[in-house]
């Protein structure tokens, strides 16, 4: 049996892990993907405190390795649920059950989507959720970007310096990110700001040719891009523990900033958890208390 099973190897799950081997407790890391989560995503992380430039990758690189070099057990396994048995709680993945004292869930979150008509068929041939990943295929073409918040404003400033042109769309007439990044988006030539609108329709011939966006006011216009990058934001991966965990009306674990769950012994921290702000200095910071929160509950577990 675990001390500790962290399910979920991003930023604020590894943090949890160092933060439970520094308390000497055995802990395991399930994660059903890669290492890093959406952080690995991004190319230049500008507003963690000490690393004034650093990759995404980098960033979850190095703290991958430094939970790994603690100790902390780390297995690529996809978790479809957690029992509980008294006060055990078993883990279960596709390949084998863990029993643990403590769980602490930072399964994070995924892409939300436009719901339209062939917007999954499209993904890969225009249509991407993210643009570090695939912005370098629309090497002097034209791409569009929807969505007001940081991510969204982050990757049309990384796609300026890529494509020949990024139209920036979003619903309303100000943006939710930083203003900053709006500032420096503005000083580009080639990005064009479409305000006030939504995407409505994708247009495609085998590949994405052009998207219909529709005004507030009803205006309809066509705009001929060869790809569309959908940052809408996302959406907590809690499913799997919805029948166990009490959750809000958007899906994210009811758990305040002791990352504290309505289950004794398991807790929540990072993006999957109900709160008002997430970046990546906040899931660091919920990895550290939750793994803290967990120790003394081993603690009094084992007294």
């Amino acid at each position: 049996m675990y001390d500790i099973i962290i399910v979920g190897a991003g930023p604020a799950g590894l943090t949890a892990a160092i933060y439970g081997k520094r308390a000497a407790k055995s802990v395991l890391v399930l994660e059903g993907a890669s290492y890093g989560g959406q952080i690995i995503n991004t190319a230049d992380i500008e507003n963690y405190p000490v690393a004034e430039h650093i990759s995404g990758f980098e960033f979850a690189t190095n703290i991958y390795n430094q939970a790994k070099n603690l100790g902390a057990e780390i297995k690529f396994e996809k978790v479809l649920s957690v029992e509980v048995d008294g006060s055990v709680k078993n883990v279960i993945t596709k390949k084998n059950t863990y029993a643990a004292k403590s769980v602490i869930l930072a399964t994070g979150s995924e892409n939300r989507k436009l719901g339209l008509e062939n917007e999954d068929d499209l993904v890969g041939r225009g249509v991407s959720y993210c643009a570090t990943c695939d912005g370098a295929f629309y090497k002097h073409k034209t791409a569009a970007v929807v969505g007001g918040g940081n991510t969204a404003l982050e990757d049309a400033l990384y796609l300026s310096n890529i494509a020949d042109k990024v139209y920036l769309i979003h619903r309303r007439d100000k943006f939710r990110g930083e203003e900053s990044t709006v500032e420096l988006l503005k000083k580009k030539d080639n990005v064009v700001f479409v305000y006030d609108s939504v995407v409505t329709k994708l247009i495609a011939d085998k590949k994405l040719q052009s998207i219909e966006v529709t005004n507030k006011d009803g205006t309809i216009r066509n705009i001929d891009v060869n790809g569309l990058f959908v940052a809408v934001g996302r959406i907590p991966t809690n499913s799997a523990f919805s029948g166990l965990l009490e959750l809000d009306e958007s899906g994210y674990v009811k758990a305040s900033e002791n990352c504290k769950t309505n289950v004794p012994g398991i807790f929540a921290a990072g993006d999957n958890r109900a709160k008002e702000v997430r970046q990546l200095v906040t899931a660091a910071a919920d990895g550290a208390v939750a793994a803290t929160q967990a120790v003394n509950y081993i603690n009094n577990f084992d007294a």
